[in-house]
């Protein structure tokens, strides 16, 4: 009976690469759309930057407690 192999051919590491070099460039587009968006907000004076770095600060504490809470469920 053959052998299995689990090693990962050359083709399989191109194809990944070019996965994440896909997954980079979206990154890339979505940083730049909502950098763009953000900087919008501020100069129409819909927002201040004081505000947005507050909401930033607000929503990361808030995820972190979400993935502590989900690493330690009995704390």
């Amino acid at each position: 009976m053959p052998r299995k192999h689990t090693a990962i051919t050359a083709l399989e590491h191109l194809n990944l690469a070019a996965k994440i070099a896909d997954l980079k460039e979206d990154h890339y587009r979505t940083l730049l759309t909502v950098s763009a968006v953000t900087e919008l907000l501020i100069d129409k004076g819909i927002i201040t930057r004081e505000e947005l770095e507050l909401k930033a600060a607000s929503l990361d504490n808030e995820l972190e407690e979400l993935i502590v809470g989900s690493l330690h469920p009995m704390a």
